[in-house]
């Protein structure tokens, strides 16, 4: 009732300006009636008629065709100036008229109704259209909620908006525009968010002008709709990637409690049995069987040590807590200790170095390099075949880039594995056939990366090869050179 108060300033106007496009054109025809016949008169009245209908509705159409009924009547049917008609066939003629004029006006008036409606649904749909695209792909909440509150807002003209969902993880608010105290009016329209799940929250709007109704109410409806539908799959969305972490996570703990069970086994087992011989009483103490049993304890001591430092460095990887002390130092210098501890279980095979002596100071984390070095020569020596050569080179790749290749004559490794091999825990044989828990590589790449280098691994006509890059730069600067012994001059 309150928006045909509002609109009858325009509906009003409109009657004026269809009487008064009439009007005009009753004075034209009226100054041509002694050149035009009746039935051509009554032809060019529809004119108008039809004009006014079209231009400014159905209403004012019918108001002219029965104004061109009565002027056609007074102004042009003889006796002129008086509405009684005395020719049977000048009653016809007016009769013809007016019906000819009211269903011209009648379906002018459908056509443009029915125009309305199509414009009104093309409306509809490009609006739902550019919301739906707007929602497609978001997956968080917050997202969601601005884009349909925005979009309501637009679309609407609205003073305000205010939206409110629940999901089983937060409780979400948004009102736009923001910073605008909340109106102490209640809402022209409250709509649900509504799934078949049930209930996920609502939409409050606040408007100047009420809604027309029922076109734009429908239409909020479904802008409600369609938001719904985006928060509820998202949070299907968010609930599958979090069963999908704990699936991940199980299966991690799985493997690293299989893992890291079996690597314990033999050490421990290595170690009691030790303890057990040295307690019993029947080795001498200054016997050589006293010291194979304590190297035996010390041995496997430090594969324990090894097996927990591998450990603590994967979780320190995975929080991104790795940071390496990247200082100038020899790479020559980090191989060689390594080489000289790995002596003992390097007995059955050959390991050739080849680092030429003027290769630049590279900046690296010392302790870091080692453990690269240990672990790629240790992986190595596991696979190839005893008095096989294990190779390490290292040379200059471009002017900023040092490459190191630690290359072995053991099998090669199936193609759809090469990318795998860093993964953690991931093993390309039995576990029972090799030793290890799996997370070896996946260090070094951690390291390797940390220090902003690359690795990989590639099969060879030979063998197989680890390979990795390093930069040769710190911060943007060269390496230093390195100081001239006097006594090579």
């Amino acid at each position: 009732m309150l928006s045909r108060f509002r609109n009858t300033p325009r509906l009003v106007l409109n009657y004026l300006l269809g009487l008064l496009t009439f009007s005009a054109a009753t004075g034209i025809l009226y100054l041509l009636r002694d050149i035009l016949d009746t039935p051509l008169i009554a032809l060019l009245f529809l004119l108008p008629v039809g004009l006014n209908t079209a231009v400014w509705g159905l209403g004012p159409g019918i108001l002219s065709a029965l104004s061109a009924f009565l002027c056609f009547n007074y102004f042009f049917i003889r006796p002129y100036y008086t509405f009684a008609v005395h020719q049977t066939s000048d009653v016809v003629v007016l009769i013809v008229f007016f019906v000819v004029a009211v269903v011209i006006s009648q379906l002018v008036g459908q056509a443009q109704s029915g125009q309305a409606a199509a414009t009104a649904r093309e409306s509809e749909a490009t609006k739902l259209y550019e919301l739906s695209t707007a929602l497609a792909g978001w997956q968080d909440d917050q997202s969601i909620a601005r884009i349909l509150a925005e979009h309501t807002l637009q679309t609407f003209q609205a003073e305000r908006v205010e939206l409110t969902a629940q999901s089983k993880i937060q409780n979400l608010k948004l009102a736009l525009p923001e910073g605008i105290a909340v109106s102490s009016r209640k809402p022209e329209l409250l709509v649900p968010l509504q799934t078949v799940r049930g209930t996920l929250g609502e939409l409050r709007l606040w408007r100047t002008q009420p809604l027309n109704q029922p076109a734009e109410e429908r239409l909020l409806h479904t802008f409600a709709s369609q938001g719904a539908m985006a928060f509820e799959r998202a949070w299907l969305t968010q609930t599958e990637t979090r069963a999908k972490v704990l699936e991940e996570s199980d299966r991690l703990k799985s493997a690293l409690l299989s893992s890291v069970s079996h690597e314990l086994r033999s050490p421990l087992a290595t170690i009691k049995a030790s303890i057990t011989s040295l307690r019993s009483g029947n080795v001498q103490w200054k016997s050589s069987a006293r010291e194979d049993l304590l190297a035996a304890v010390d041995d496997e001591t430090d594969h324990l040590n090894r097996l927990v430092g591998n450990l603590l460095d994967m979780s320190r990887i995975e929080s991104g807590a790795l940071k390496p002390q990247r200082q100038w130092n020899l790479i020559g210098e980090i191989v060689g200790g390594v080489i000289a501890r790995m002596r003992q279980a390097a007995e059955y095979h050959k390991l050739d170095v080849q680092i030429a002596e003027d290769l630049p100071l590279v900046p690296v984390d010392y302790v870091q390099m080692e453990q690269v070095f240990d672990n790629l020569i240790s992986n190595s020596l596991k696979y190839a075949p005893p008095n096989t050569t294990i190779h390490v080179t290292a040379q200059k790749q471009n002017k900023e880039t040092l490459l190191v290749k630690v290359s072995n004559q053991g099998p090669t490794v199936p193609q759809e594995h090469l990318d795998r091999i860093f993964d953690k825990f991931y093993r390309v044989t039995d576990a029972d056939r090799v030793t290890g828990t799996g997370l070896g590589l996946s260090i070094c790449k951690g390291i390797i990366e940390a220090h902003g280098g690359h690795i990989w691994a590639e099969n060879l006509p030979d063998g197989f090869a680890f390979n990795f890059t390093l930069p040769l730069t710190l911060d943007g600067t060269p390496p230093p050179h390195l100081p001239v012994d006097p006594e090579t001059i």
